[in-house]
C-alpha cells in the first residue's frame, strides 16, 4: 500500500480539478479520473500515538472522487447499503460543491455518517456492486463512497453540526432502549422524533457501545460518538448509565411496573470466545474485549491522566483475522509492545478484516504469521505466558462459507516466545438478558429471535444489532434499528 502524504495528494487533486473546471464529463471521462487515495499519518509516527490515522479528503479530492460517479439509474450501490442511503444523490451534490445539500441527503436515512464513513466495510457493501468498480475490474477502483460520506459529515461538523431533528408533540408513550450502541441510538432517535419519551439504559459509564469500548481512537475519535449522544439528549432522550438490565432491574419490570409501553433490546454480543486450548487461563492471556475495553473505554493509553492497569507487553501474539484482531494488534503496538504478531490459520486473501485495516497494520510494522495457529499457551513457573506452541497449516477444500478450510500439517508444531496473548476469534451473546427474561426466545447461540420487523417473541419487545446478528457492523446494526423503530412507532400509534 502506498503511503499517503496529505500535502502531495491535495496538490495533485487541485491540479486535476482545475483541468475539469467547466467541462461536461462523459462516462469515459469519469472512468479516466484517478481514484483519490486517503491522506494518512506517517506510519512511523502514528504507530506510537492515538490520533486518527486517516486524515480525510481535501475538498479538491472529494470533488474529483465525486466526479468519478457514473450516476447509474439503477443505483446498485444503494442496494448494498443496509440503510439505503441515496448514494448517487449525495455524491452529485458533492460534485457540485453543495456539501450542505449532500449532508441533507445522507441524513434522511443515516444518522451517524461521520461514524459510518470511518468504520463501515464499504468494500463489502455499497462499493462492492459499484458499476465503475466492476468496469475497472476491482472494488478498490470503485467510487470511494465511504470516504465521501466521511468528508460530507466532517464538513457538516466543522460548520456547527446538523440541524436538530424535529420532535413531534408528546404522545404520552414511553420506550425503553436497552443498550446505547449503534442500533440503540438509531432506535432512540427515530422513536423520539415521533414524540415518544425515550430512556436508554446502558451498562457502561459512557454511551456508544462497541463504538467506544471496541473501536480504537485512532480509527474512530470518541468525540464524534459523544456528539451523537449529546444530540439525542438535546432531543429529549434520557440516558441511564451504569444500568445493567437483567441485573440492576429485569426487563419485565420496566414494562410491567415502570410504565414503559415498548422496549428495544440492543445489548450487543459481548461475551468473548476463546480457543479452547490448554493454557488460556495463564496470566498474560486476554480476550480482545477486555484488552480493547481497558484501552478505549478506560483510556489505558492515556497514562498521564488515566490510572487504568494494563499488562506490560513486549512480544504480543494476536489470534484471529478480523477487524477486532487488527484493532488489538495495532493497539498493542501503541501501548508499548516491541513486536506484535497476528496468527491466522488461513492466508491474507481469506482474512475477514477490511483490506485497508490490514494494510495500515502492515505499514505500522505488525507481523502477520499466516497459516499458523496455536495448540497450547505455554507458561512459566509463575503462571505467566512464556510462549505459544504453534501448528502450521495448509489450505484444503472450501468449507460451508466458501472459504478454503485450513488443514493442520503433522509434525509442524514449534514453540514461539511471547509474553502476551490476545484472543480475537469472535464473541457470543451475553446470556444475562435471556436468562432473566422469561419468554424471550433465543437460538442455540443466544441470539434473540425476531421477525422481519425485528419483533421478538414477547409483546412490546423488539431487538436488533449484534444480539440478533452476532458480531456484525455498525451500519448493519443501524439498519436493524431503523426497522425496529418503524415497527415500534406503528405499534404505539395503534395504541396497543
Amino acid at each position: 500500500m502506498n503511503l499517503h502524504n496529505a500535502g502531495e495528494l491535495g496538490s495533485k487533486a487541485k491540479e486535476v480539478l482545475a483541468g475539469l473546471d467547466g467541462r461536461e464529463l462523459g462516462n469515459k471521462d469519469r472512468m479516466a479520473l484517478p481514484v483519490q487515495d486517503m491522506p494518512c499519518q506517517d506510519p512511523l509516527d502514528r504507530a506510537h500515538n492515538m490520533e486518527e490515522v486517516a486524515l480525510g479528503y481535501t475538498e479538491a479530492q472529494a470533488r474529483i472522487e465525486a466526479a468519478r460517479c457514473l450516476q447509474c439509474k439503477n443505483a446498485p450501490c444503494v442496494s448494498g447499503c443496509p440503510v439505503s442511503i441515496d448514494i448517487p444523490g449525495f455524491i452529485a451534490q458533492v460534485a457540485k460543491g453543495d456539501y450542505h445539500a449532500a449532508a441533507d441527503v445522507i441524513r434522511r436515512t443515516n444518522l451517524l455518517p461521520a461514524i459510518c464513513g470511518r468504520v463501515c466495510p464499504q468494500e463489502k457493501q455499497c462499493q462492492a456492486p459499484c458499476t465503475l468498480g466492476k468496469a475497472l475490474k476491482g472494488v478498490d477502483k470503485a467510487v470511494q463512497i465511504g470516504r465521501l460520506e466521511r468528508f460530507v459529515a466532517d464538513r457538516e461538523r466543522a460548520a456547527g453540526g446538523a440541524p436538530m431533528p424535529r420532535v413531534a408533540a408528546p404522545t404520552g408513550k414511553r420506550v425503553a432502549v436497552i443498550g446505547a450502541g449503534p442500533a440503540g441510538l438509531t432506535v432512540a432517535a427515530d422513536v423520539r422524533r415521533e414524540g415518544h419519551e425515550v430512556v436508554i439504559f446502558e451498562a457502561f459509564q459512557k454511551p456508544g457501545g462497541v463504538m467506544v469500548y471496541g473501536i480504537p481512537e485512532f480509527r474512530l475519535p470518541k468525540a464524534i460518538v459523544r456528539e451523537e449522544a449529546e444530540k439525542l439528549e438535546r432531543m429529549g432522550v434520557s440516558f441511564e448509565l451504569n444500568y445493567l438490565v437483567g441485573r440492576t432491574r429485569p426487563l419485565s419490570a420496566l414494562l410491567e411496573e415502570d410504565g414503559f409501553d415498548a422496549a428495544f433490546v440492543g445489548v450487543g454480543a459481548g461475551l468473548p470466545k476463546f480457543m479452547g486450548i490448554p493454557g488460556e487461563n495463564l496470566v498474560g492471556v486476554f480476550s480482545a474485549n477486555e484488552y480493547l475495553t481497558r484501552a478505549n473505554l478506560m483510556r489505558a493509553w492515556d497514562r498521564g491522566r488515566a490510572a487504568t492497569p494494563i499488562y506490560p507487553s513486549r512480544r504480543v501474539a494476536v489470534l484471529g483475522g478480523g477487524n477486532v484482531a487488527m484493532d488489538s494488534a495495532r493497539m498493542a503496538l501503541r501501548l508499548g509492545a516491541d513486536e506484535v504478531h497476528v496468527l491466522y490459520r488461513r492466508t491474507r486473501d481469506e482474512m475477514p478484516a477490511r483490506a485497508e485495516e490490514v494494510g495500515h497494520a502492515i505499514e505500522e510494522g505488525i507481523v502477520f504469521d499466516f497459516l499458523a495457529s496455536p495448540t497450547e499457551v505455554l507458561g512459566d513457573d509463575k503462571g505467566a505466558v512464556r510462549g505459544l506452541r504453534v501448528m502450521m497449516y495448509e489450505l484444503g477444500e472450501p468449507d460451508a462459507s466458501g472459504r478454503r478450510s485450513p488443514v493442520a500439517i503433522k509434525g509442524s508444531e514449534r514453540d514461539v516466545p511471547y509474553d502476551t496473548v490476545i484472543v480475537a476469534v469472535g464473541n457470543d451473546s451475553n446470556p444475562l438478558l435471556a436468562k432473566t427474561t422469561p419468554g424471550l426466545a433465543v437460538d442455540k447461540k443466544g441470539h434473540v429471535l425476531v421477525d422481519e420487523n425485528q419483533k421478538s417473541s414477547l409483546d412490546g419487545v423488539w431487538a436488533g444489532g449484534d444480539i440478533v446478528l452476532g458480531a456484525a457492523t455498525v451500519i448493519l446494526a443501524m439498519g436493524e434499528g431503523r426497522r425496529a423503530a418503524a415497527a415500534i412507532n406503528e405499534y404505539l400509534s395503534r395504541g396497543e
